[in-house]
C-alpha cells in the first residue's frame, strides 16, 4: 500500500488523519489564516499569499476574504482574471480546476472530498476524493454547491442555490437540486440581460 498522501488524488479510500498529510494541512492552513486576517488595503500581500497558496493562479485574480479551504488552497487552480465572492468555501483534498473570468457568486462550495456509504468506512473516518473541472467564463450564483467528480463546460451559468450533482455541458444555464440544464444560451441573452431589460450595446 502507498503512502496515504499518494492515495488524495486517486480516488482511493484514504485515512485524512495520517500524520504526513496532516503536517502539510496545517502549514497551508496557517498561510489561508494570514489571507483571512488581511486588511481591505493589503491587496499586495493578498496577492502575494494566494501565489504562495495556490497550486497555480492566474492575473488578475481576485478572492474576496474569508476564503475557506480544507487544504489551505494547496490544490487549487485558477486562471487568470477569476473572481469570488465572500465566503467560498473549497474542499481541496484533490484538485479543483477554474477557468479564465469565471465569477463565483457568494457562499459557494467546490467539494471535492466526500466519504463511503458503509457506516463501518464512515466511522473510521476514511474518505476518498474526486477533482473539479469548471471552465472558462462560467458564472456560479450565490450558494452553489459543486460535488465531487464534476465538470461544468465553459461560458455555462449555475443558478443560485443549485446543487450540481452531474456534468453540465457548455454555454447552458442550468438550475435545481440536482441541477439541471434549463435552457441554451441564446439569441434572447443576445437582447436582454435580465427580463425585459435590454442590453443598449452602444453604450458599453
Amino acid at each position: 500500500m502507498g503512502k496515504m498522501k499518494d492515495r488524495m488524488h486517486t480516488g482511493e479510500i484514504y485515512d485524512p488523519t495520517d500524520a504526513e498529510i496532516v503536517a502539510r494541512q496545517t502549514k497551508q492552513l496557517e498561510l489561508l489564516y494570514e489571507f483571512n486576517r488581511t486588511r481591505p488595503s493589503e491587496g499586495a500581500r493578498r496577492q502575494a499569499l494566494l501565489k504562495e497558496m495556490f497550486s497555480e493562479i492566474g492575473e488578475g485574480c481576485y478572492i474576496e476574504p474569508p476564503l475557506h479551504a480544507n487544504f489551505g488552497g494547496k490544490h487549487i487552480h485558477f486562471g487568470n482574471f477569476v473572481y469570488a465572492n465572500f465566503n467560498l468555501t473549497c474542499v481541496d483534498d484533490t484538485h479543483i480546476y477554474v477557468g479564465d473570468r469565471t465569477m463565483i457568486g457568494p457562499n459557494v462550495t467546490l467539494a471535492t472530498g466526500t466519504h463511503p456509504v458503509l457506516p463501518e468506512l464512515r466511522e473510521k473516518g476514511y474518505q476518498y476524493n474526486l477533482p473539479i473541472r469548471i471552465g472558462k467564463n462560467c458564472w456560479l450564483g450565490a450558494g452553489a454547491i459543486v460535488l465531487p467528480g464534476v465538470t461544468i463546460g465553459d461560458n455555462t451559468v449555475v443558478g443560485a442555490g443549485s446543487v450540481v450533482t452531474k456534468d453540465l455541458p457548455a454555454d447552458v444555464v442550468a438550475v435545481g437540486n440536482p441541477c439541471k440544464v434549463l435552457r441554451k444560451i441564446g439569441a434572447r441573452d443576445r437582447e436582454f440581460y435580465f427580463r425585459n431589460r435590454k442590453i443598449d450595446w452602444e453604450n458599453l
